[in-house]
């Protein structure tokens, strides 16, 4: 089996897998394995991306007389030197800021109860919608993230039927 059968269509299937469970990562949809295998997909990519380099090392060696091919490849080492620098950006601390991460986490160590108020429904109410999604041995007095027992789609559910406008 040649470099030139396998590398090209690894690259393609290693970026496809890696561009969707990136974006659904990123929005928080992702699965229990999803992480795991994103991060093993990563080192696919690579490694088709050296077979690919390899079978198109002259193409590759006149991009870089292109100016705006260059530019573009300069950036993303730029990028990827940065991610090296810790607070690179003033007062950006890594970790530290309003994201989807910070407010997901926050959402998921409220209590149902806790969840309720911040829905501004009564907890009794916000119990009979759960139960009406199915959601079922919901106890109020723990937080969404121990309901949840670790499934992360039962945890955006929950907080779906709490936070989303029903009807």
């Amino acid at each position: 089996m040649s470099l030139r059968s396998w590398a090209t269509p690894l690259v393609i299937g290693s970026f496809l897998l890696m561009g969707v469970t990136g974006v659904l990562m990123f929005f928080h949809l992702d699965t229990a394995t999803m992480k795991t295998v994103h991060e093993w997909a990563g080192f696919v990519l690579v490694a088709g991306a050296i077979a690919h380099l390899i079978l198109n090392w002259r193409p590759f060696t006149l991009y870089l007389r292109r100016p705006l091919a260059a530019t573009i490849m300069g950036l993303g080492a730029l990028a990827l030197v940065a991610t090296f620098v810790p607070n690179l950006i003033p007062g950006v601390v890594e970790g530290a800021g309003l994201g989807p991460k910070v407010v997901m986490d926050a959402m998921g160590n409220a209590t149902i109860t806790s969840l309720a108020e911040m829905a501004g429904k009564p907890t009794d109410a916000l119990m009979a919608e759960l139960e009406a999604a199915g959601l079922t041995g919901i106890d109020p007095a723990k937080t969404v993230k121990q309901n949840a027992a670790g499934d992360g789609g039962k945890l955006r559910e929950i907080l779906s039927v709490a936070l989303v406008p029903q009807g």
